[in-house]
């Protein structure tokens, strides 16, 4: 990205801000199977029920260590972490000039800190 013109710079802070990170991806497939198999095992049979009896312990495995054996699926396909998105965010943010305000100019550390947190969350 270095070298892009800015407008392409801010579409890809655009794609960022919308990209899914894995906490999302794991929180959306986990709750969508467990419903899945209350539905099937209230409707159809109650075997389905053993879905969510599996999913459920995988995240809470997750809320408690940071992994559950989804994960390095997700992984494998391209799911990146907040914390990798957001590297790559401030980087083009970093290339695109945002933080160039932020500079020991004699501002008051207050007045400093406002412009720190402007650049970053724009």
């Amino acid at each position: 990205m270095a070298g892009a013109p800015n407008d392409r710079l801010s579409k890809r802070i655009e794609e960022l801000e919308e990209e899914w990170d894995i906490e999302r991806f794991l929180e959306m497939n986990a709750s969508a199977l467990a419903f899945t198999g209350v539905v099937l095992g209230l409707l159809w049979n109650r075997k389905f029920f053993v879905i969510p009896c599996l999913v459920l312990p995988f995240l809470f495995q997750h809320a408690l260590q940071g992994w559950c054996p989804p994960i390095p699926i997700l992984r494998r396909r391209g799911i990146r972490t907040r914390r990798e998105i957001d590297l790559e965010k401030y980087a083009i943010k970093a290339l695109r000039g945002d933080f160039s305000a932020i500079r020991g100019d004699g501002n008051d550390p207050g007045t400093q800190g406002r412009k720190a947190w402007d650049a970053a969350d724009s």
